[in-house]
């Protein structure tokens, strides 16, 4: 698995809620870029591209993403993102790290 000390050091502390239970935890979570002509379901406007808050999630294997249901979520520095998609990343027979395509959760008020 990646050190821990890499992810207590430079990760940021995220909150996985599911099922009415809330982990923390400590990963990565960056905006997504233009990439192999893949937009992600966004659309261009007068102003350039909107990639309608896709990001990328890079965690320890625990809590494990691809576990979490529909209803689950992600919660950081004040934002919400909901779990796209979510995969194990091996070495060896061992989970080294989880990675997930997460996207802002948009509140209608």
């Amino acid at each position: 698995m990646i050190s821990d000390a890499v992810f207590g050091k430079y990760a940021q502390k995220v909150n996985i809620h599911d099922a009415g239970t809330v982990k923390t935890c400590k990963a990565y979570i960056q905006p997504l870029r233009y990439k192999n002509k893949m937009y992600l379901d966004g659309i261009y406007t007068e102003i350039g591209f909107n990639s309608q808050g896709h990001y990328l999630y890079i965690g320890p294997p625990e809590p494990d993403l691809t576990l979490i249901s529909d209803s689950g979520y992600i919660s950081a520095d004040g934002t919400s993102y909901r779990i796209d998609r979510a995969e194990k990343v091996f070495m060896g027979e061992e989970v080294f790290y989880i990675w997930a395509i997460i996207r802002t959760i948009v509140e209608v008020t």
